[in-house]
């Protein structure tokens, strides 16, 4: 299955924490709240410094798109997220300040439950990519315009700002996704989700 997402079918709510609000691009299941969900995509306005929210079980990728960065502080270790579409991964349950560099940034965040799913955030300039398959992907233009392409189906073109969800159909995976920018300038972040990784140390 596959479904075109426009900025009108995101979701905006507020943080677990209550320290901000975060849009929702997609989840598995569509509508679960943060205790339920399998994985979930989404974009968060970070406005101040302060604490992240807590998420067991939950493996992390953080993106930074806009503004100048920030700092995320946790025991024994810094994190620095300076540059845009630099992918950082973190355990949810993970105790992080966040102390912003020079004002509010905007974020792409994928969050998947380790228990049920794994995940990474590949990162689309240049020339394209083709990504392996997969139990789904959320591919996001961050910037200009991309092309999809899926087996099955026509080319898909999508906005900026605008998303494309492509699942597997009666548990067999998705058969690849080949993505490419339009212009120089143009980025998608793909969010791909795996099965569980098994025998990992914690």
């Amino acid at each position: 299955m596959h479904r075109l997402l426009t900025p009108a079918d995101y979701r905006r709510m507020p943080w677990k924490n209550g320290g901000g609000h975060t849009t929702e691009i997609a989840a598995e299941p569509t509508g679960a709240g943060t205790a339920s969900f399998v994985w979930r995509v989404s974009v968060a306005d970070i406005a101040q410094d302060g604490p992240f929210s807590a998420f067991p079980g939950i493996d992390r990728t953080l993106v930074l798109l806009s503004g100048h960065g920030m700092r995320l502080a946790t025991a024994g270790d810094t994190m620095e997220l300076h540059a845009p579409y630099e992918p950082v991964a973190f355990a949810g349950e993970a105790p992080i300040e966040c102390a912003l560099t020079q004002g509010p940034t905007r974020d792409f965040n994928l969050m998947v439950r380790r228990d049920a799913a794994s995940g990474m955030v590949v990162v689309v300039r240049d020339g394209g990519a083709a990504i392996a398959p997969a139990r789904a992907y959320v591919c996001y233009a961050a910037e200009g315009v991309c092309e999809c392409l899926f087996a099955g189906h026509p080319p898909v073109v999508l906005a900026p700002q605008h998303a494309l969800m492509v699942a597997e159909e009666a548990h067999a995976p998705a058969a690849g996704l080949h993505v490419y920018p339009r212009s120089a300038a143009a980025v998608a972040l793909v969010a791909v989700i795996g099965a569980p990784l098994q025998g990992r140390l914690q």
